[in-house]
């Protein structure tokens, strides 16, 4: 299977195994039920800590997740601020960073930051889960082989792209569609039916509608078990 390469990957390859595993601790003044372990959690954190924090709990049972990543548009500036425990990365980071418009190896950058974050989701899914990823065309085409790599490009159900605003020029968001291990493509019976703004897209556990302002309404149905 062709994989991508890129600058850094060989320093942040095996990144999400030394991240180490931190306590979820429970606020009790902003806690509805603060003893519920396996109620809903709202976790205030790096994102990258709070994902290795749920693996113990959630490993291996997670059905639904949606993550929406920054877009790497170059207009608004990001810092890659992982703890990766190598002197090259630490110096090729400091001396570039925030990460703009202007940085040449911003692609690479954002490749490092989503590579352990991804590795750990597929850790946290289940083996009928899915996952949702909003991304736009800067990143679109790296990111697919991105995930054919860490997900296994036969897993890969379809992304179909949404036209936010129909008053202005195009603006794309991209969601791709994952199935992890056994994945079984959902039947659906029929034609997908028109509908005046948009397209309604049925299968057993997901129901997507864009209505005619580019206001998009998602619903997941039947999935149970825990969500991201």
């Amino acid at each position: 299977m062709p994989t991508l390469e890129f600058k850094g990957k060989q320093h942040i390859y095996a990144h999400h195994r030394t991240v180490p595993y931190r306590p979820l601790i429970p606020d009790s003044t902003r806690s509805l039920n603060s003893t519920g372990a396996d109620d809903n959690l709202i976790i205030h954190g790096d994102n990258l800590h709070a994902l290795k924090a749920l693996l113990p709990r959630y490993a291996g049972r997670v059905k639904c997740i949606y993550i929406d990543p920054p877009y790497n548009t170059g207009n608004k500036d990001w810092s890659y601020n992982d703890n990766v425990n190598s002197p090259l990365m630490k110096e090729w980071l400091k001396h570039n960073s925030p990460v703009d418009g202007e940085d040449l190896e911003r692609h690479d950058k954002w490749l490092c930051m989503m590579w352990p974050r991804l590795h750990l989701l597929k850790e946290l899914l289940s083996d009928d889960g899915v996952i949702f990823i909003s991304i736009d065309d800067n990143e679109q085409h790296h990111l697919r082989m991105l995930i054919d790599e860490i997900f296994g490009g036969r897993n890969f159900i379809t992304n179909f792209v949404w036209q936010k605003n129909t008053h202005q020029p195009m603006t794309l968001s991209i969601f791709l569609i994952i199935m992890t291990l056994s994945f079984v493509m959902p039947k659906i019976d029929g034609t997908l039916p028109q509908v005046q703004g948009g397209i309604e897209i049925y299968s057993h556990a997901l129901r997507n509608r864009i209505n005619g302002s580019g206001t998009m309404t998602k619903t997941a149905k039947g999935l149970g078990g825990p969500t991201i």
